[in-house]
C-alpha cells in the first residue's frame, strides 16, 4: 500500500483476475445503499486500486451511534438473494486474499453452510488447524444450517461481509468502511463480525442499530452461529487457536434452538 498525497494506492503482484475490481464493485454497491459511508474509489485496474485517503480521528459514542443507525440503512437496501454478489458484478469474489463464492441461494442456511463455512473448514483441516473432532462439530452445525434450523423471515441484507474493526475507519466526518467482501446475507452476520475482534463503543453501535431496525429475539445467543464463517476463514490460514475457536462456536451453535418461522 502506497500513499499518494490525498489518496492511497493498493497493489498486489500477481493478483487474481478481478481482485481489485471486486473490491471496487463491493464499495459501489454499499455506497448506493445510502447508509454507512464507504471509502471513495479514485481508479481501479488489474492489480491496482486507488482510494481516497480517510482522515481518521478517535472513536466517539456519537459517531458509534450514527454508525449503528447508518449500518441498518445499508442492510435494509437489500440484495437480490442470499449469496448474491454486488449488483452488476459477475466476476470472482474474495474475503481478504482468499476467494469465496457469491452464488445466489434459496435459503440463508444453505448459502452460509455451503459457501461460507464448509469451504474454509476443508482448508483448515488440510493445513492441520482443525482436528477431526472439531471438524465434526462444525459439520454437525452445518447440517443444522442445511436443514433450515436457523432460517427465518429476514430478507437478504446488503452486507459488508468482512466487518471487523480494522475495516471500520473512524473518520473526521464519521465512520467510513473499507475492504468489503460484499454480498447478500443475514443482517446479524455483520454485527457478529463487529463483535468478534471487538469494536470501539460496540454497545452504542448495537443500540442504535436495534433502534433503527429491531433485532430479533435471541440475536445475542446466535452470535457464535454468525461467527462460524470468519472463524473458519481464520482457521484456514492463521493458526491452530482459530480452529479451537471455530469448534467452540460450532458447539454453541449446536446448543441453539431451531428458529420458528411464520
Amino acid at each position: 500500500m502506497v500513499s499518494a498525497g490525498s489518496t492511497i494506492v493498493k497493489t498486489r503482484e500477481g493478483a487474481p483476475e478481478g481482485f481489485f475490481e471486486a473490491e471496487a464493485a463491493g464499495l459501489a454497491w454499499l455506497d448506493a445503499a445510502g447508509g454507512t459511508a464507504v471509502v471513495p474509489v479514485v481508479s481501479v485496474a488489474s492489480g491496482r486500486i486507488e482510494l481516497e485517503r480517510v482522515m481518521e480521528t478517535r472513536p466517539t459514542r456519537h459517531a458509534a451511534t450514527a454508525f449503528g443507525a447508518s449500518l441498518a440503512r445499508t442492510h435494509a437496501a437489500g440484495a437480490a438473494a442470499f449469496g448474491a454478489p454486488p449488483d452488476g458484478w459477475a466476476g470472482p469474489c474474495f474475503i481478504g486474499r482468499r476467494p469465496q463464492r457469491c452464488e445466489p441461494t434459496e435459503s440463508w442456511g444453505a448459502f452460509y453452510a455451503q459457501h461460507r463455512v464448509l469451504p474454509f473448514l476443508a482448508i483448515a483441516r488440510e493445513v492441520g488447524n482443525v482436528d477431526a473432532g472439531e471438524a465434526g462439530l462444525v459439520e454437525r452445525a452445518c447440517d443444522r444450517l442445511l436443514a433450515g434450523d436457523f432460517d427465518d423471515d429476514s430478507a437478504p441484507a446488503r452486507l459488508h461481509g468482512d466487518l471487523w474493526s480494522g475495516n471500520v475507519l473512524w473518520g473526521t466526518g464519521g465512520v467510513v468502511l473499507i475492504d468489503p467482501a460484499a454480498h447478500g446475507g443475514h443482517p446479524e452476520t455483520d454485527l457478529a463480525m463487529l463483535a468478534l475482534f471487538g469494536a470501539p463503543h460496540l454497545d452504542a453501535v448495537l443500540g442504535a442499530y436495534d433502534a433503527a431496525a429491531p433485532l430479533a429475539s435471541g440475536w445475542e445467543e446466535r452470535v457464535p452461529l454468525h461467527q462460524l464463517h470468519p472463524l473458519a476463514v481464520h482457521a484456514a490460514g492463521h493458526g491452530r487457536s482459530y480452529g479451537r475457536a471455530l469448534a467452540a462456536a460450532a458447539e454453541a451453535t449446536l446448543a441453539l434452538p431451531a428458529r420458528s418461522r411464520p
